[in-house]
């Protein structure tokens, strides 16, 4: 059971993690508000609790009172930490969001700058990925580099209300502030979910653990 929570969780933080874009476009100075330090962390805990749960197995098996001990103590101790983190990003969910939102601010004069160009590549992808144009103003944010980077914006259908016309070229209306935002938000919810919803399952096994290890001492 704790092996299948493991599992689980690791496959969530990779499925989170594929998204490279985001500490291009939080950085520099977002490390406090990155959700991906939280999926990072989520890997490492997936992968201790992979490792217990084959403690686990291994100990009810062979019915080895110390290793099922461990496996309690070290299920005991991830479940905290676990409850913890979840208690905390929820309550300072709104926080991180505005803090995200001053960081994005802060960041957008990087697109019309001359030496920001990972940021200028990584958040030209995002544009491309999430149909939009611009961080918060539109196309106008990129300034003079809109030249450079007016692809990603561009929008197929002339005749589309999400469409508008800027220095010649067809882009998206919208901005991708909001976008963004959602996204966050999203990837937030998933890891403070996860982390409340898995806790439920991790208690069954600290119950089937201390049953087990209270049935063998009894032999």
């Amino acid at each position: 059971m704790a092996g299948l929570c493991g599992t689980s969780i690791l496959a969530v933080a990779i499925w989170l993690q594929a998204g490279k874009d985001g500490p291009e476009i939080l950085s520099p100075g977002a490390a406090t508000i990155n959700p991906y330090i939280a999926v990072n962390i989520l890997i490492v805990v997936g992968v201790t609790i992979m490792i217990l749960g084959f403690l686990g197995c291994f100990g009810a098996m062979k019915e080895n009172q110390f290793v099922l001990l461990l496996f309690f103590i070290g299920l005991t101790l991830i479940l905290l930490l676990q409850v913890v983190a979840g208690i905390v990003g929820a309550t300072n969910k709104s926080k991180t969001e505005r803090a995200l939102k001053e960081t994005l601010q802060t960041n957008v004069h990087l697109l019309s700058a001359t030496n920001g160009k990972l940021f200028q590549k990584a958040f030209s992808e995002i544009q491309e990925k999430l149909k939009c144009c611009g961080l918060i103003n539109g196309a106008s944010d990129w300034g003079d580099n809109f030249q450079y980077y007016y692809k990603s914006c561009e929008c197929p259908g002339a005749s589309d209300s999400s469409c508008t016309k800027y220095d010649g070229k067809t882009i998206y209306k919208q901005s991708c502030f909001s976008l963004i935002r959602c996204l966050f938000s999203r990837s937030l919810s998933i890891v403070i979910g996860l982390a409340f919803g898995l806790a439920a399952v991790e208690v069954l096994g600290l119950i089937f653990s201390i049953v087990l290890y209270c049935q063998i001492r009894k032999k």
